[in-house]
């Protein structure tokens, strides 16, 4: 009955704010990037989830948790959001939360980026470092139910256990990436991205596969720390934001087609090069995205329609390797890739 009464105390004011900022996040842009590979021309097409309200594509999931949780009545005007991410979902829900009035509590691993760390702040969340020692990723989500578990006011999103997570990307995401691309009469052949908490691989992808039953999808982990190929955190890599200390819960395997590694000093090449080249300021992931893609046009042929995401921007990373000078290593994709030039496409809210 408690939980009744407070879920009707969800007000008008708070349904105009969702609404707002539902136009604010997702809608991106769809991008094709044209480059030669050993000199023959090919595509990747590439949704714009930098352009997101906070830069990320984390937005998405964190809106749309935020909306069921109000809906159910798990999360009530007041409560504290108490969330446990390596970043991006941090600054998201610290941004989302306050506009929407809450008190935010973000419990992230103390060897992120130092922008990170501060955005979290300057958006009026109070941020609760976690070393290795007391845990790291696995710490910060124990920090949380913790905190949970000592207040009633306290809702968890636990991204990495939300199916709302994998719905933000099933209904969002795919449906516009495939509008997207139908409108230029194109049908994707393979869809691919980095797991974090694996919820744009599995909503996107379990979307893609209904409409198109041919096609791949692909998951993509650093080179030099492959959990998913594992099973288990091994190794250490610099593409904050995937590959976390385990298997997110909501990461199927038997729905991926195959998983691919990618070097993270390749990666960091390769977001160098998208923005030197292109004006595209991404992060380190979407340069690990981008050359996942290409991976996949070596097995499916350079005429492919392999589709991916850019994750986040670039002003997160300014403190890490991003902008350092970064060895070139003989098994590198990035070298072989020249890019050529860029094209968008309308939004999925523009097309009939």
């Amino acid at each position: 009955m408690a939980a009744q009464i407070r879920a009707a105390a969800f007000t008008h004011q708070t349904a105009e704010r969702l609404d707002a900022l539902s136009h604010l996040v997702g809608d991106t842009p769809l991008m094709a990037i044209d480059y030669t590979w050993h000199g023959a021309p090919r595509t990747i097409y590439v949704k714009c989830e930098n352009l997101n309200f906070t830069g990320s594509i984390k937005d998405r999931m964190a809106l749309n948790i935020l909306r069921e949780a109000y809906a159910s009545g798990c999360l009530h005007e007041g409560d504290t959001i108490a969330e446990a991410t390596s970043g991006n979902t941090g600054i998201s829900f610290a941004a989302l939360g306050r506009a929407l009035g809450h008190p935010v509590s973000i419990f992230m691993p103390d060897w992120m980026s130092q922008e990170r760390h501060k955005l979290i702040q300057g958006f009026g969340a109070e941020i609760k470092p976690i070393s290795r020692a007391q845990g790291g990723f696995l710490g910060s989500i124990d920090c949380c139910e913790q905190l949970a578990a000592s207040r009633s006011d306290v809702f968890l999103p636990q991204q990495f256990s939300n199916a709302a997570n994998c719905r933000a990307h099933r209904l969002g995401t795919g449906p516009e990436l495939l509008k997207q691309l139908h409108s230029a009469g194109l049908r994707p052949d393979a869809f691919v991205a980095g797991v974090g908490t694996g919820g744009t691989v599995m909503g996107t992808g379990s979307y893609l596969q209904e409409q198109e039953p041919g096609i791949k999808v692909y998951a993509v982990e650093p080179a030099e720390s492959p959990t998913l190929s594992t099973g288990h955190k091994i190794g250490s890599h610099r593409i904050q934001g995937i590959s976390d200390d385990f298997i997110p819960a909501i990461m199927d395997l038997t729905r991926i087609h195959e998983i691919l590694g990618i070097s993270d000093g390749d990666s960091i090449l390769m977001a160098q090069r998208l923005a030197n080249e292109l004006g595209l300021g991404v992060g380190i992931s979407s340069g690990c995205n981008f050359l996942a893609a290409v991976a996949v046009q070596n097995r499916l042929g350079g005429a492919a329609v392999v589709a991916t995401v850019f994750c986040d921007d670039n002003k997160k990373y300014l403190s890490t390797m991003l902008l350092n000078e970064e060895p070139v290593l003989d098994h590198y994709l990035s070298p072989a890739v020249q890019l050529t030039t860029i094209r968008s496409f309308c939004r999925a809210s523009q097309l009939h």
